[in-house]
């Protein structure tokens, strides 16, 4: 059961739906406060780290920060709603306290998760099941009235079925996300580097990512650390900092309005590049 209402903290960010699309990329810095995570950046029960962690972001440039309580690796073990709560709300209220003014953002697929962590803090929903795992996620984006991410994490198996399938499935999941009241200008989409696709399908993504544009939203690419650029490249997700890189500078040029990294101060870097090149802009 949720709330029927939720009390955003107010932050002295510009208004999301005010955030100049298209003129610069935002840089979203990832914090895990997990103990499984892939790129073995976990911060469980460390709460003096995180808030180290979260301010050296903000200090190089990262825009927001996205916290996630389970890991959503190949093979991961879910993490029950109580225990995704223990690890997230100290992390995010902590972080609040100490970046009052910075834009936080909650990676988790559950409501009860999402909704303690808008009160606790966060201003942005970033669900790896596009609001649809979880049947009341709807309802708590839209009464919270807050940014949400609409991820795809549907199984594709075929490159001719990639871009129509793509943005088939987004343009239904954006669709049940206005019926049940979330506005149109706080939707971003994410096309799910990685989720439901082998590598060489995540690299035609990339490829073709300029193609979702037709969604009419803001697009959130995460490569960072993923299994394609090891696939690669051949390195554990520790060393992926150059495929990372490669793919954050395609990334942008191919549309994206938001990149989610763990290595901000590198990738600050690569994205104020690759805008002065594809945007003018740095």
């Amino acid at each position: 059961m949720v709330n029927t209402t939720v009390e955003v903290p107010r932050v002295d960010a510009p208004p999301f739906d005010q955030w100049p699309w298209g003129r610069r990329t935002f840089v979203m810095g990832i914090i895990n406060v997990t103990p499984d995570s892939f790129s073995g950046d976990g911060l469980i029960d460390r709460l003096d780290e995180v808030v180290r962690r979260a301010r050296a972001m903000v200090e190089a440039g990262a825009d927001i920060l996205d916290v996630g309580g389970e890991s959503t690796r190949p093979g991961h073990i879910p993490v029950p709603a109580e225990e995704e709560l223990r690890r997230v709300i100290p992390a995010i209220r902590a972080i609040r306290e100490a970046l009052p003014d910075v834009p936080i953002s909650v990676d988790t697929n559950k409501a009860v998760v999402a909704e303690a962590a808008l009160l606790a803090g966060a201003t942005m929903i970033n669900d790896v099941r596009g609001l649809a795992g979880d049947p009341d996620m709807l309802a708590v984006a839209a009464r919270a009235g807050v940014p949400v991410v609409i991820m795809h994490d549907l199984e594709i198996q075929r490159a001719d079925e990639l871009v129509p399938r793509l943005i088939r499935d987004l343009a239904i999941r954006i669709e049940r996300a206005l019926v049940a009241g979330v506005r149109w200008e706080h939707i971003i989409i994410d096309p799910g580097f990685g989720f439901g696709k082998e590598p060489e399908l995540n690299l035609l993504l990339l490829r073709r990512l300029r193609d979702l544009t037709v969604l009419g939203r803001p697009i959130l690419v995460g490569t960072s650390r993923k299994r394609t650029i090891g696939y690669v490249l051949g390195t554990p997700p520790e060393d992926r900092l150059e495929g990372t890189a490669a793919t954050i500078a395609l990334s942008i040029a191919n549309g994206a309005d938001i990149v989610r990294v763990h290595d901000v101060r590198e990738m600050v870097r690569v994205v104020r590049m690759t805008d002065a090149v594809v945007r003018g802009t740095w």
